[in-house]
């Protein structure tokens, strides 16, 4: 990859840039999971948000979805019109081609190229969220209105506990 991979100091960029009311918060561990930032930061797991980057066909799109949450393709495969086969969640290669960030720390904003992004609804349900900050030391704080607002995201009912 010719490119190089994006930094904290990036988003930070893209933030100050687009006028969002988000913090970055460096992390005194490495925080590359749900549960690994859940516990460094003492909240709830579904208090962690998490960007995940799936190929829809040849079309990449972003969900976010809280921590604890498994995203069900047949649900993003009904919300496309395609078999649940043409959805796959995107490979590292392709996370870092696409956001620019390596899977573990990516934003769910500040992205290399501008993909669709999809929110799960049940993120409305936490004050403040965490999510992650361009590595996997860094994490992203800021509230789901103005992640909504950030991301242009649409709200959506696509994930299930499990």
């Amino acid at each position: 990859m010719s490119e190089p991979v994006l930094t904290p100091g990036d988003l930070q960029r893209f933030i100050n840039e687009a006028g969002i009311a988000a913090e970055i918060v460096p992390m005194p561990v490495e925080t590359p999971t749900v549960a690994a930032a859940a516990a460094a930061l003492e909240v709830a797991p579904a208090q962690i948000i998490k960007s995940l980057l799936f190929q829809i066909r040849e079309e990449a799109v972003l969900m976010i979805a809280c921590g604890e949450t498994i995203v069900d393709r047949r649900v993003l495969a009904d919300r496309f019109g395609v078999g649940k086969k043409q959805v796959k969640l995107a490979d590292g290669e392709t996370v870092l081609r696409i956001t620019g960030y390596p899977v573990g720390g990516v934003p769910p904003f500040g992205h290399r190229e501008a993909v669709p992004v999809l929110l799960d609804r049940a993120v409305m349900a936490w004050e403040v969220i965490y999510g992650g900050g361009g590595d996997d030391r860094t994490l992203l704080r800021l509230t789901p209105a103005e992640l909504a607002r950030a991301t242009q995201a649409t709200w959506v009912d696509l994930a299930r506990l499990e």
